[in-house]
């Protein structure tokens, strides 16, 4: 069996492989970002119902912890615990010095930015499959018809029967890299539209907190 042979196939093969791959992997993201999404909106609907019921931020610290679960909790979180640290910190760090509206939105949004980029995770590799592998598997059909020409010439017969076959075979990888790519590209546009959805949400959260507190450290002023 000639060298190049060996060579033509083991390429050919090694890109239907990594098709294979790509393909587990869109799917593995597809089902965990689901998954995320479905949580996240479950907790944040949740954890939305008992802060809005609870009559301060000071009630807020003593939800049950099956309540405060999700990305708007961990903010609010932040929100309460940059609040009682910087009661007891008294002026000594810069990082309280300022109105508390601006410093604790500040917090708030360092807060919402790591929400964010947890929404965002495989997001990445979703854009890279749905881009990259057309391109993988239109590679793999280059090198399966330069493969069947050798073999076309080889045989020294060029009727429609030896030559349909093997290029039909080399192009079944450019098949298969759409039908990878579709998948990705679909499922990439339909995550990203839900984590601006998740992101606005977290937006708006932190605006209405640091309302209330606002309004709170107005009171205790006065």
């Amino acid at each position: 069996m000639p060298a190049n042979h060996i060579d033509h196939n083991l390429i050919i093969d090694g890109t239907l492989y990594a098709l294979l791959v790509f393909s587990v992997l869109t799917w593995t993201v597809i089902l965990f970002k689901i998954w995320q999404f479905s949580k996240n909106s479950f907790y944040n609907r949740r954890f939305n119902e008992a802060f809005w019921d609870a009559p301060d931020l000071a009630a807020v610290k003593d939800l049950p912890d099956a309540v405060v679960r999700g990305p708007q909790s961990r903010v609010a979180k932040k929100g309460l615990s940059w609040l009682a640290d910087r009661q007891h910190a008294t002026g000594k760090h810069l990082k309280y010095k300022g109105g508390t509206t601006d410093v604790l939105e500040q917090a708030l949004l360092e807060a919402m930015q790591i929400e964010a980029r947890r929404l965002e995770f495989g997001l990445t590799m979703l854009a890279s499959i749905g881009s990259t592998a057309p391109f993988v598997g239109l590679f793999g059909t280059v090198l399966g018809i330069m493969h069947a020409m050798h073999e076309i010439t080889a045989s020294g017969s060029t009727s429609l029967n030896v030559v349909a076959g093997p290029i039909g075979d080399a192009l079944v990888a450019t098949a298969i890299g759409i039908a990878v790519a579709v998948p990705a590209v679909l499922a990439y546009n339909f995550m990203l539209r839900n984590v601006k959805q998740h992101r606005a949400g977290l937006e708006n959260f932190v605006v209405a907190f640091v309302h209330i507190a606002s309004e709170s450290d107005a009171q205790d002023k006065a």
